[in-house]
């Protein structure tokens, strides 16, 4: 039987179409979470949900952390940094983005009774997409965020936060491939003067999560729990 150019040609872009969408999901899955995490205990309530991983202090609390995931990320990727959030007495929450994308469902916090307690300072914290849209939330609800966290994004980029009241903390890597330092830099005058700028040696963009490789990015020079460990010390430290 012969085959056409064209058909030849179709069949290799689409099996090349699969496996580079096959790997890429693998790239993106958690890994090296260990199943603890997600158990509840003496000091942390876990409820999985729907739209929401929850881990909340047994304790009484006052701050309310929300967590939007990288593009395509698996939301158990931040659950390591979340759950030590929570150990430190805040209840956080990673949201599960239709179809893994925050574009998609950045606003649906607002469709729930996460905001409504007057009691809570609410914190938004996001990573990569799930930054660009955490400011994004914050431009377009002003007053319902206390304080935002922006870990290895440009953004905002199209959006101008420059006269936002919060208060504003952005984590980058140093040898982030994705979200490089010159546009981090470059985008400076989008957010307040007051906005607060770390970078950590060392760091590249997928180890903000425990997830593989991600396409794009460099080569981190720290390990995945040293640089994890620092994006904690500065988080916590912020929200205090």
């Amino acid at each position: 039987m012969k085959y056409s150019k064209r058909k030849i040609f179709r069949t290799v872009w689409v099996v090349s179409g699969l496996s580079f969408m096959a790997w890429m999901i693998l790239s993106m899955s958690a890994k090296g979470v260990d199943e603890e995490i997600f158990e509840s205990n003496a000091e942390i309530s876990v409820d999985q949900m729907d739209e929401t991983i929850a881990f909340a202090p047994t304790k009484p609390y006052d701050k309310i952390v929300i967590f939007f995931p990288g593009a395509l990320v698996d939301p158990d990727a931040y659950a390591p940094l979340c759950r030590k959030i929570a150990e430190e007495g805040s209840r956080v929450l990673i949201c599960k983005m239709p179809f893994r994308l925050a574009t998609r469902g950045y606003n649906d916090i607002k469709e729930t009774d996460i905001l409504d307690d007057p009691t809570k300072q609410y914190i938004l914290m996001g990573h990569s997409q799930g930054a660009k849209m955490a400011a994004q939330f914050v431009y377009e609800n002003p007053g319902v965020i206390d304080k935002l966290i922006l870990l290895g994004t440009t953004h905002p980029r199209d959006i101008d936060l420059s006269g936002a009241k919060i208060p504003i903390l952005k984590i980058s890597g140093a040898n982030d491939g994705v979200a490089d330092l010159g546009k981090v830099n470059r985008n400076k005058p989008k957010l307040p003067s007051s906005t607060k700028y770390v970078t950590i040696e060392g760091a590249n963009h997928s180890q903000f999560g425990y997830y593989g490789f991600q396409l794009g990015d460099s080569k981190a020079t720290i390990s995945r729990d040293e640089q994890q460990a620092l994006v904690l010390e500065n988080v916590l430290a912020f929200i205090e």
